[in-house]
């Protein structure tokens, strides 16, 4: 998705604010939106605006981010506090990988405590859905805010600057295309590590099932 984001980014001029703007309220704001690569947008539009790419002051783009990211998530923990109980209760079937981010980010929160909300802007596919767990937990909202408005300006200024700084070394200026595909492919690192834990959790529970199972006395005939 990266690969497809980073042209638009660098040809709506002055425009890309609010591409990246909508982005980064969508994967924060919204349950659907944890698709969205959140950490290699924030960090290539650091590196595109360094380089140059980007006609826009990277001060005001990592302002618009920090808005747009905090304003995503009062609008998590908003759903998370007006429909969150009855939405996770609900007869219907559900979405199964947002069932299932839902319960991975309930965990993360109760681990982390109120901390969660600013640990959860570093975690892909977490911090989409910490922010609705918070409003569903009934956390108070100021707490909340103040935890989120934090967390978001960590999150944003960590990334972009990052993305700054590498943009500003001339080898990788001529090379913006090379710099991002390598970040594309930098970014996909946590997700197949994510995917092999999976398969080795699932296949550990499988094999202590059979276990079990083999060590289940055999019926008497």
């Amino acid at each position: 998705m990266m690969l497809a984001l980073v042209p638009l980014l660098t040809s709506l001029g002055a425009w890309s604010v609010l591409l990246l703007a909508g982005l980064v309220f969508a994967e924060t704001g919204l349950l659907v939106g944890f698709f969205l690569p959140g950490d290699s947008l924030l960090f290539a539009a650091g590196l595109l605006a360094a380089a140059g790419a980007i006609q826009v002051p990277v001060l005001v783009l990592a302002v618009v981010a920090w808005v747009a990211a905090s304003l995503g998530d009062q609008v998590g923990y908003w759903m998370g506090g007006r429909i969150g109980s009855a939405w996770e209760n609900r007869a219907r079937p559900r979405p199964a990988a947002i069932v299932r981010h839902l319960a991975a980010a309930r965990v993360f929160f109760d681990r982390h405590g109120h901390l969660a909300i600013v640990l959860a802007r570093f975690t892909p596919l977490v911090r989409t859905f910490t922010p609705f767990v918070a409003g569903a937990a009934g956390m108070p909202h100021r707490r909340f805010t103040a935890y989120n408005i934090g967390g978001g300006l960590a999150w944003v200024a960590t990334m972009m600057t990052a993305g700054w700084f590498l943009g500003g070394v001339p080898i990788i200026a001529s090379h913006v295309d090379l710099a991002v595909v390598g970040l594309v492919a930098l970014s996909l690192v946590p997700t197949a590590i994510a995917w092999r834990r999976r398969r080795a959790a699932a296949g550990s529970e499988a094999t202590q099932t059979a276990i079990r199972l083999a060590e289940r006395p055999a019926p008497i005939a």
